[in-house]
């Protein structure tokens, strides 16, 4: 399990996937029983085209790899993407 010790601290972090792809910047902690359960993220302008322009997206904690001076996330973690990038494509 990944330890925060301040929220404040990863709040504005860059979020990678675990292949190096930049994917946004940490907006949000949301809470459940007092314990980390989801993390609110803020897509890059190229990520919110592959998410039919969404603005952010909430990735489960436990999808989480690392944290540190950025954040990784599994690949696995994210949202389906296949809508979104057969729309771009076509």
């Amino acid at each position: 399990m990944l330890k925060v010790k301040k929220i404040s601290d990863v709040v504005g972090k860059k979020v990678y996937t675990d292949e190096g792809n930049y994917f946004g910047e940490i907006e949000e902690v949301n809470l459940l029983n007092n314990k980390i359960d989801s993390w609110r993220i803020r897509l890059s302008s190229m990520t919110s085209r592959n998410f039919n322009g969404a603005r952010g997206v909430i990735i489960p904690h436990n999808y989480v790899r690392s944290v540190g001076d950025v954040f990784v996330i599994s690949q696995v973690g994210m949202p389906d993407q296949e809508e979104g990038v057969s729309e771009i494509l076509e």
